[in-house]
């Protein structure tokens, strides 16, 4: 489907993320007649997701959910390679290629369509796609960075025109999300003036179409007769949203699914006794996890509050306890592999009770009334909340655990959804990642304060290092950027870093997953015979 690219920049991330990952494959000889209908004659390929889709506008998307069906239903320049190691390779583009440090030209294959009869894919619709993100002040406008504008130079033929250097384009912007090319013809006939169209796509381009999506029951993908590449393994995809991944584990087992992630808690047990038929494989994580405290909140205005409660929570019997021992703990946003990494965090993983009390005490004392944990209602969060409750009780802080399902906890801190976020104090939270430091960082600048920085945590030497680091060149000076930018956060006592847990997945024997290095799935190119 796609041809390798030629290109002046080095390969998409650093190699040196996944050297040394390994992936255990374990498949058992027999499975009743009854689970080996796993596929409905191999046509439909069935998988779970973490999170229903909300959000299908490429330019103003959210979460890594939704990219994994965007992926399925658009056309980007350039895409993610399936592997265990980073790199992209042409997608929608015949040629690409960086002419300097601020000009990418490139030139589209010739024939994608369109759906809906809005025919074939010009440079025209790349430039409005590029640009609406900026255009409409969008909420990932961060993903373009300094982009400047799109010159078309011909039909399929234009020029990614940039402001400054940055470089987080090739790792992130083109082969993720805000990368993905809509029709500009559908678009400003669905909305006002090529705004959002949220769930409603007017147009698709890439290998499936979206063909029903039942809210927190499924998503049902189909092919797309319009599709002139290459053909994907599967007839139809149904991704069925599954807060719980335990859920996930059971529905799995009773034939129910052909492919999901699995708990880090019952790896083990897979481990010495996988389902029949089935392969266990193990990737790293780029996801991170921590708790963040809402700086805003009249309770958590004490700066040795906050203090004490990141020195009394212990990573790793938060751990123990959720992941059964299976994850490390994280030592900031950064993952071990990528730049600006830390070998040591501020606050010792394992935290220090003595030090809790102390700041405790400079505080004046534990707050009256108890502080509230929100976490979304699946085991692993439960569990870590009530570890953390336990934890800060050791020092007599009183907590209350509030359990939200993804609808509700996915909107907790964001200032469109009403006035719930001045209510919020504690929260669990974890955000997906991609292998660039940037994509960590910027969820957390004085501009998402209300929208994804649910600490509102505004610094201006962190803005400061944010918008440096994506132009500069020399790497080492680039990681030590990141590395400052996670001490200024932990600083402020409003974050206490977690884990950044592990992707282990199993699926049926016979199929041929398409995973991305940290074991995120790359839908269209799952194969598979049964």
């Amino acid at each position: 489907m796609t041809d390798r690219k030629t290109s002046t920049l080095p390969p998409l991330g650093r190699r040196a993320f996944l050297q040394g990952a390994a992936a255990t494959g374990l498949a058992a000889a027999t499975m009743p007649l009854g689970s080996r209908i796993w596929a409905q004659t191999g046509q439909e390929l069935r998988v779970s997701s973490y999170a229903d889709i909300d959000a299908l506008d490429p330019g103003f998307y959210q979460n890594g959910y939704n990219v994994d069906v965007m992926n399925c239903i658009y056309s980007k320049l350039v895409r993610y390679v399936p592997g265990r190691e980073w790199d992209w390779e042409l997608e929608a583009a015949e040629e690409i290629e960086q002419v300097d440090d601020t000009h990418i030209r490139f030139k589209l294959k010739e024939g994608l369509m369109f759906t809906g009869g809005y025919g074939e894919m010009t440079a025209e619709d790349v430039k409005f796609s590029f640009e609406r993100v900026l255009e409409h002040d969008s909420p990932v406008k961060s993903d373009w960075g300094p982009l400047d504008h799109v010159e078309v130079t011909g039909k399929y033929e234009g020029v990614i025109v940039l402001n400054e250097p940055f470089q987080p384009l090739w790792t992130i912007t083109l082969p993720y999300g805000t990368g993905h090319i809509v029709s500009k013809k559908a678009v400003m006939e669905a909305t006002e003036n090529g705004g959002d169209f949220g769930m409603e796509p007017p147009a698709f381009s890439g290998p499936y179409i979206l063909e029903e999506w039942k809210p927190n029951q499924y998503v049902h993908l189909v092919r797309n007769p319009d599709w002139k590449g290459e053909e994907p393994g599967f007839d139809e995809i149904r991704i069925i949203p599954m807060d719980d991944t335990k859920t996930a584990e059971r529905a799995y087992e009773a034939g129910d699914l052909d492919y999901t992630e699995i708990t880090l808690s019952s790896l083990s047990q897979y481990r010495d006794n996988p389902p029949a038929d089935t392969v266990i494989e193990e990737y790293p994580s780029l996801y991170y996890v921590w708790l963040g405290m809402n700086l805003d909140n009249p309770a958590l205005q004490d700066e040795n509050l906050r203090k004490a409660i990141q020195y009394a929570i212990n990573d790793e019997q938060i751990l123990d306890a959720a992941y059964f021992g299976e994850a490390k703990p994280s030592t900031g946003l950064i993952a071990p592999g990528l730049p600006g990494h830390r070998e040591e965090p501020i606050v010792p993983v394992n935290g220090d009770l003595e030090k809790a009390r102390e700041y405790l005490e400079k505080a004046g004392g534990a707050p009256s009334e108890p502080l509230t944990i929100d976490a979304l209602n699946a085991t692993v969060w439960k569990t870590m909340a009530e570890v953390i409750q336990a934890q800060l009780a050791q020092v007599g802080i009183q907590t209350q655990i509030n359990v939200q399902d993804s609808g509700s906890f996915w909107t907790l801190g964001m200032e469109s959804e009403g006035d719930r976020w001045k209510d919020m104090q504690l929260v669990l939270n974890r955000f997906s990642m991609l292998p660039d430091p940037y994509y960590a960082t910027s969820w957390f600048v004085s501009d998402q304060v209300g929208i994804w920085n649910w600490e509102r945590f505004s610094n201006e030497e962190f803005d400061k290092l944010h918008q440096e680091a994506l132009a500069e060149t020399d790497g080492e000076k680039r990681a030590e950027m990141y590395r400052r930018m996670q001490d200024i956060m932990e600083e402020t006592g409003a974050y206490k870093f977690i884990t950044h847990e592990g992707t282990p997945v199993m699926y049926r024997e016979g199929l041929e997953p398409a995973l991305r290095p940290d074991g995120r799935p790359l839908y269209i190119d799952f194969k598979g015979t049964v």
